[in-house]
C-alpha cells in the first residue's frame, strides 16, 4: 500500500480508525491495513496488532466491526496454504466472538457478509461454523463457498474445479460427472494439491469481495436464482454447411496462414494461394490450421468448455458473477439492459462485414445483429462449443473458428468490430488482438469494446487478482486504462467514447 505510516503505532493506527468520521473511515482504514498488510504478505507489526484488533472488534459499531473483520480475514489468509500459522492461530483466539456476533447479524447485510469471510479460514472450527450459517439462513451461494473454504483436502477422493462463482451452482449429469473422474486421474499429487488450492483461493476471493465493497458502499444486489437452461436447450445446428452465408463474405476472408483468398465449394474451403484446405459444417468454418492457438490444453475450464452445456451455463451463471468480481459490480450498477443499451448506440459500421470477436455463445451476437443486421455479423471465436450454442441460436450468422491474433480477413476489410467482455480471456495477447483489429478495419470503422480494469484500492484489487479463472491461472489479471489505449492508438484507432463506472471499461474508438 501506498499509505505512509511513518511515526504511528499500530494502537494509533487502530484509535484513529474507530475514531473516524465516515468521510475520514475509508483513508484511515487503509493506513490501519498498510501497517499489517502489504498485498497478501503481512508485515512485521502483524502477529503483534492481532490481539488489539479481535479486542477493538467487540467494541466498535457494525460498520467498523465490518472493516476490522475483513482485516483479520486478510491477515488469517496471507498464511494460507498454512491454516495454522502463527497469526492464523492469534486470528482464531477470537472465534468464540467471531461467531457469537455471526449468530447476531442479519443475513445478506455488510456485517454478516464480513464476519462469514473471516469465519472461512478456520477449518478446524468447521462444524461450529457451519451450524452457525446455518441457524444464519445465509444464502446458498454464500453457504456454498463457506463450506468449500472449510474442507481438506481429501487426496483419494479430491472434488476440483467447479467452484465459481459457488460450488452450490454446479449441478452434474453422468456424463460429466465421467469428464471429471477422468480428468482428475491424469493429475499427479502436486498438481491435485495445487488446483485444489487455487480453488480455494477462488472461493475466498469471491466472498471477500463481496464482503469488502459491502462494508464501503451498503448491502449488495442479491445475486438472484438463475437458472442453466435443460441440457438438452442446446440446440445441435444443422449439418448442412450452409456454405451461401460464408459466400456473401468472401471477399473479405482470407487464409490464416498467407491471407490469400480462400475458395468456397461445398465440400470445404481452400486456399487459392497456400492450397491449404479448412472444414466447413454446420455454420462453422474452422480456420484454425496454422493461427496458432494461445488456449491452455491443461486448464480444468479449458477443458470443461468442450461441453457445449457450458455455454448456457456461463451466460446464466458464470457471466453475471464474473461482472461482479471484474467490474466491481457488486451493486449491480451496470444491468444486461445498459449493455444492450451500449452496443446498439455505439457499433457505428461504415461498409463492410461487422465482426463480433471472441463472441462466445452469442449473448451479444444476437443484439450486435438486431443493431445492425444479422446479414452483416459475423461471429469469430476459438471454442467450439460455444459456437456450437451460438449456431443453434443464430441460424443467419456465420461463425468462424479462429484466433483473435491472426484474424482471418484482408487488410481494411471490415466496417465494424465488437469485442464485449472477452478482451480480458486473452491478456498476453490483447495487443497483438488490438493490432489485428486496426489492421483489418476501414477509415472511419468502429472498434467497440467492454472489458476491465483491475482496481486502484489495493484490497480490492487483491480479491479480484485471488480467481484463479481460464486464461488466469496465476490469478486474474485485467488491464490498466492507460495500457489498453495506448495499444488502441498504436493500432491506429482514435478513442471516440470511454466510461469506466466501477472497474469496467467501456471504449468505443475509431479508424483513422
Amino acid at each position: 500500500m501506498s499509505v505512509s505510516t511513518a511515526h504511528s503505532t499500530v494502537a494509533e493506527l487502530i484509535d484513529s480508525f474507530t475514531g473516524a468520521t465516515p468521510d475520514e473511515l475509508d483513508a484511515e482504514y487503509r493506513r490501519l491495513v498498510g501497517a499489517l498488510w502489504n498485498d497478501g504478505d503481512l508485515t512485521d507489526l502483524a502477529l503483534s496488532a492481532v490481539p488489539a484488533l479481535v479486542a477493538r472488534l467487540g467494541q466498535v459499531d457494525d460498520d467498523r466491526k465490518g472493516y476490522l473483520a475483513i482485516l483479520l480475514g486478510l491477515l488469517a489468509e496471507a498464511e494460507y496454504p498454512a491454516v495454522d500459522g502463527e497469526v492464523t492461530a492469534a486470528v482464531r483466539q477470537g472465534i468464540d466472538l467471531y461467531l457469537d456476533l455471526a449468530s447476531g447479524s442479519t443475513k445478506g447485510q455488510p456485517l454478516s457478509l464480513a464476519l462469514f469471510y473471516l469465519l472461512a479460514h478456520f477449518p478446524d472450527d468447521r462444524d461450529r461454523v457451519l451450524a452457525v450459517a446455518a441457524d444464519a439462513h445465509i444464502d446458498p451461494d454464500d453457504l456454498g463457498r463457506l463450506d468449500r473454504a472449510l474442507q481438506r483436502l481429501d487426496p483419494a477422493s479430491p472434488v476440483l474445479g467447479r467452484v465459481f462463482p459457488s460450488p452450490s451452482v454446479w449441478t452434474l449429469d453422468e456424463a460429466e460427472r465421467e469428464f471429471d473422474q477422468a480428468w482428475i486421474k491424469t493429475l499427479t499429487p502436486a498438481q491435485i494439491t495445487h488446483s485444489w488450492e487455487d480453488d480455494t483461493r477462488t472461493v475466498l476471493g469471491h466472498a471477500g469481495g463481496n464482503a469488502y465493497w459491502a462494508v464501503r458502499n451498503g448491502t449488495p444486489e442479491a445475486a438472484g436464482s438463475p437458472t442453466v437452461p435443460a441440457r438438452d436447450a442446446v440446440r445441435t445446428p444443422s449439418p448442412d454447411p450452409a456454405i451461401d452465408i460464408f459466400t456473401r463474405h468472401a471477399d473479405v476472408l482470407r487464409c490464416t496462414n498467407c491471407r490469400s483468398r480462400l475458395d468456397f465449394q461445398h465440400s470445404g474451403v481452400r486456399c487459392t494461394g497456400c492450397s491449404t484446405t479448412y472444414p466447413i459444417g454446420s455454420g462453422i468454418l474452422n480456420l484454425f490450421a496454422g493461427a496458432g492457438n494461445y488456449a491452455d490444453d491443461d486448464d480444468f475450464l479449458l477443458k470443461l468448455s468442450e461441453i457445449p452445456t457450458m455455454g448456457l451455463f456461463y451466460e446464466a451463471i458464470a457471466r453475471p458473477a464474473f461482472l461482479r468480481v471484474s467490474g466491481s459490480n457488486w451493486g449491480g450498477q451496470v444491468s444486461r439492459a445498459d449493455e444492450d443499451a451500449y452496443i446498439a448506440e455505439h457499433v457505428r459500421p461504415v461498409d463492410g462485414p461487422v465482426l463480433d470477436l471472441a463472441a462466445g455463445a452469442g449473448g451479444w451476437t444476437a443484439v450486435l445483429a438486431e443493431a445492425v443486421g444479422a446479414e452483416r455479423v459475423i461471429a469469430l471465436d476459438v471454442n467450439p462449443a460455444m459456437l456450437t450454442v451460438l449456431r443453434g441460436r443464430l441460424p443467419k450468422v456465420p461463425s468462424v473458428l479462429a484466433s483473435a491474433t491472426a484474424l482471418p480477413f484482408d487488410d481494411a476489410a471490415l466496417g465494424a468490430v465488437l469485442c464485449w467482455n472477452a478482451l480480458q480471456a486473452f491478456p498476453d495477447h490483447a495487443a497483438a488482438a488490438i493490432a489485428e483489429v486496426g489492421r483489418c478495419l476501414r477509415p472511419g470503422g468502429t472498434f467497440t469494446i467492454m472489458t476491465f480494469r483491475m482496481s486502484s484500492d489495493p484490497i480490492a484489487r487483491y480479491f479480484q487478482a485471488a480467481h484463479r479463472l481460464p486464461q488466469h491461472a496465476d490469478g486474474l489479471r485485467l488491464f490498466d486504462l492507460d495500457e489498453l489505449k495506448g495499444w488502441l492508438a498504436e493500432a491506429g484507432l482514435k478513442v471516440r467514447e470511454e466510461s469506466t463506472p466501477g472497474t469496467f471499461v467501456f471504449i468505443t474508438a475509431e479508424r483513422v
